[in-house]
């Protein structure tokens, strides 16, 4: 089983920590695409989707790996940028509410 920082790495390395910007409010929404399903986090909030956050928050207040990934990955400038237009900005929410 891979360290934390070893999964962090990883997927700051694969790219797939996604910005989706909505244009033109610049609205932002990040999400990481993982091996089962797409997290939504938001780092302002220090939240993310995955149970693995929920419960790593409550027992040791720590979070998890996908946050910390988008952290890296806003760092190291390593992430897609996808643009989207307003319009779009309701059934893209709607979809991540569905995948949760």
């Amino acid at each position: 089983m891979s360290t934390k920082q070893e999964k962090i790495n990883a997927v700051v390395t694969e790219r797939r920590v996604k910005l989706h910007r909505f244009n033109p409010s610049q609205r932002e929404i990040w999400t990481i695409v993982g091996k089962e399903k797409e997290h939504w986090i938001d780092p302002q909030s220090n939240f993310c989707s995955c149970s693995g956050y929920y419960f790593g928050m409550i027992k040791s207040n720590s979070p998890c790996y996908h946050l910390e990934s988008v952290f890296l990955a806003k760092k190291e400038n390593k992430f897609e940028i996808i643009e989207f237009n307003d319009d779009e900005y309701e059934s893209f929410i709607s979809g991540i509410v569905s995948d949760l």
